[in-house]
């Protein structure tokens, strides 16, 4: 069976890793790289890695507005489609690169699977949530990672080919977190951050921000590093390049003090960062799970997230993007004692992959 598999920002590249490492043992995969993270931080260095085989199609699409980034991806896709006729269409959780795949592959009747189904924020406003709820009604494979994610499904009249897999986020992090502990480590990088050489485990706080509610504009990413100023700890803050144009103009007004900007790191590098913080305040859906696979309390700066289950266990809050609330959360961020498995053992890849198989049949 030849399944296409359609990524294009990062943390697509680590899903992927953990499925086609299973996948390729028993089908044929072709790699899709639409090129919607282009910078080599964000993209080329996640394929060496992680060991992901390179793509077999590189689409270049690179960045601009919702439409034309979308449209230029559905024209590429719908080619690379024509060409190699698959049985099916992988795709994974909800970027730009998602919907494009899922619709070039819909209109064309190829059977999408979607990987990370059913997750809602129930904000209409994010582009995210506008591309996972149209990818979920397209799709004929519906892999969800919880319970939630399938109730969801149901309420919107989704019940057929929906399967509670777990997370592939989870395999992923199971499986690379020895690595990253043996070669993760960045100090190299980061020692000359810190006035008095590198800091000792859990001295620091680990902060991603990148959506664009609180990049948008100056006012909340203005208020958000105001209140990481403030903290107790200093702030390693590896900067998205999304971010990093915004944040350059404001260092040229404000002198910060306690927090570290950084280039981006890789995956195995992240996960050593994240593992080893005191705390990690984000905006990211995937950093918020894996702070909790790593028992790390998480600060999320949004209002509402699709990780509910990180919420009611206590290990994730919620923070406006004001430095007093921010403040707050923080101050109140700390473990509880119960840390239910919430998002599976480690072996969603394999369910998915013996469920793919079910496309020829259908």
């Amino acid at each position: 069976m030849k399944i296409v598999t359609v990524v294009g920002a990062r943390p697509q590249f680590i899903k992927a890793a953990a499925v086609s490492r299973v996948l390729r043992k028993a089908h044929t995969e072709i790699l899709v790289h639409t090129g919607q993270h282009y910078d080599a931080n964000m993209s080329a260095v996640f394929f060496t890695e992680l060991q992901i085989a390179h793509p077999d199609y590189a689409l270049g699409v690179g960045s601009g507005t919702h439409g034309k980034q979308t449209g230029e991806m559905l024209e590429k896709i719908e080619a690379v489609l024509l060409k190699e006729k698959p049985d099916g269409v992988l795709v994974y959780g909800d970027t730009n690169s998602t919907l494009a795949a899922a619709l070039a592959a819909a209109k064309l009747c190829i059977p999408v699977a979607h990987v990370e189904a059913g997750l809602r924020s129930f904000n209409r406003k994010m582009p995210e949530e506008q591309n996972r709820v149209l990818t979920d009604h397209l799709s004929t494979l519906l892999f969800t990672p919880t319970k939630t994610a399938g109730m969801h499904l149901q309420h919107e009249g989704i019940t057929q080919g929906v399967h509670l897999v777990g997370d592939v986020m989870c395999d992923a992090l199971y499986f690379y977190k020895e690595l990253a502990e043996k070669n993760g480590s960045p100090w190299d990088q980061l020692e000359n951050l810190f006035e008095q050489g590198p800091c000792i485990q859990k001295d620091w706080v680990l902060a991603t921000i990148h959506r664009a509610e609180n990049t948008a504009g100056e006012q909340n990413l203005m208020q958000i590093l105001a209140a990481f100023e403030e903290l107790p700890y200093p702030v390693i803050f590896p900067v998205h390049p999304r971010t990093k144009t915004l944040v350059a103009h404001l260092m040229e007004q404000q002198i910060y003090r306690n927090i570290r900007f950084i280039q981006p790191v890789g995956y195995l590098q992240m996960l050593w960062l994240a593992g080893h913080a005191r705390t990690i305040i984000t905006d990211s859906g995937g950093l918020q799970k894996e702070a909790y696979l790593l028992n790390v309390p998480c600060v999320t700066v949004r209002e509402e997230t699709e990780w509910v289950e990180t919420i009611e266990e206590g290990w994730n809050r919620l923070a406006q993007a004001n430095k007093k609330d921010l403040l707050q959360k923080f101050a109140q961020a700390r473990p509880a004692q119960k840390h239910p498995p919430l998002y599976g053992n480690g072996h969603a890849a394999e369910k998915i992959v013996g469920l793919l198989s079910t496309l020829k049949e259908s």
